[in-house]
């Protein structure tokens, strides 16, 4: 079975935002909400809940993703999540 990576986007109860990689968005974001395997971030910010997300062939895609977004500025991270769900 071939794992499908996911490079997501988490808007933090203080209104912050938080990306991170997986393979499993549901199981990571109960973590992030619930668990100790939350990221440190997170765990003083809960609850969490998902803002963004999109599929990355591997894991180093994924990760290459992830670098290219937390590099953002909040207002270009803003637009990315306004238009992915102008998609939906």
């Amino acid at each position: 079975m071939i794992k499908e990576w996911k490079v997501y986007i988490v808007e933090c109860s203080d209104g912050s935002f938080y990306t991170g990689i997986t393979t499993d968005i549901d199981r990571r974001i109960l973590e992030h909400n619930y668990s100790l395997k939350a990221a440190k971030y997170t765990r003083s910010r809960r609850p969490v809940r998902l803002v963004y997300e999109e599929s990355a062939s591997n894991r180093s895609e994924a990760s290459k993703r992830e670098y290219s977004i937390k590099r953002l500025k909040r207002k270009n991270k803003s637009s990315l999540i306004l238009s992915e769900k102008n998609e939906l």
